[in-house]
């Protein structure tokens, strides 16, 4: 695991250099383009995004279309809502960072109602409580902090990012509590586990889709890069609007919730027991 979050930052330092050496054109109408697609390191990206392809071609889209078709889509939520449970710590973290104490108070109160109503997170009793998952990342707390993004990156593997986006993911990886348990207890297959799940869940939300836009579309590099930036540009905005909505409200909204749990414990009897079936509230965000 260290190890590969040193292979992470010599491949952004690296990246970064390749970016200062870029350079932009001379023709003031193409430079204006260059710009507007902030993608200096448009060749390599073109590469990297190819082997990518080929990469998903051979492995991870066949392994997730066998994961859609072989677990039924109850058991891909509960999947999904109990790898988004075990990222509520780093949500916290990226909270806090960001000073937003509101966000936290509702990152603790969905953390622990969901991990012991929600049976270690599987189902999300927080949603109907009005606390929804709220993803957030060190990439969202550079962008409050006044970081830009940087030029357009295709990492391996990881596939559209930018240099604030790639920080973000070592450091958010970084501040992952289980990671470092897991770590200390020599379970790091824990780790790996968790991550390549989340890939596979990932992949397969998004199978006929990313079908769909790859045949409709002329240039299909360019089409994913856009609709890259469109959906970040998105994500950050909603992301601000939620960090001023709840700046005012505190973190005593966390002993709300708490009184709130108790309140509700009479009525939670009817949850399955370890050997039945479990259907969540709703999928976690992503």
């Amino acid at each position: 695991m260290h190890r590969s979050c040193s292979s992470l930052l010599c491949a952004a330092a690296v990246t970064l250099a390749l970016y200062g050496c870029a350079t932009p054109p001379e023709d003031p109408e193409d430079r204006a383009q260059w710009e507007e697609e902030n993608d200096p390191l448009e060749p390599l990206n073109r590469e990297i995004f190819a082997v990518n392809r080929v990469i998903d071609g051979l492995l991870i889209k066949p392994a997730a279309m066998i994961y859609r078709g072989v677990v039924p889509d109850e058991g891909r939520t509960a999947v999904r809502n109990v790898l988004g449970n075990l990222k509520e710590p780093v949500y916290l973290a990226n909270n806090l960072l960001q000073g937003d104490l509101g966000g936290a108070g509702d990152t603790v109160a969905r953390f622990a109602v969901n991990t012991t109503v929600g049976v270690a997170g599987i189902m999300q009793p927080s949603a109907d409580m009005g606390l929804p998952r709220r993803p957030t990342g060190f990439g969202n707390t550079l962008h409050i902090w006044g970081t830009g993004e940087g030029p357009y990156l295709v990492l391996p593997i990881l596939g559209p990012s930018n240099p604030r986006d790639a920080t973000g993911l070592v450091a958010d990886t970084l501040m992952d509590p289980f990671m470092w348990i897991a770590s200390a207890n020599d379970v790091d297959w824990i780790t790996y586990l968790r991550t390549g799940l989340d890939a596979l869940d990932r992949r397969a939300n998004v199978l006929d889709s990313l079908d769909e836009i790859e045949r409709t579309s002329l240039d299909f590099y360019a089409q994913i890069r856009t609709l890259f930036r469109q959906q970040r540009k998105e994500e950050l905005r909603r992301a601000a609007q939620r960090v001023s909505a709840t700046s005012d409200i505190g973190i005593e909204r966390v002993a709300a919730i708490a009184e709130d749990d108790i309140e509700r414990a009479p009525n939670l009897a009817g949850l399955p027991t370890a050997g039945a079936p479990v259907v969540a509230a709703q999928p976690a965000a992503r």
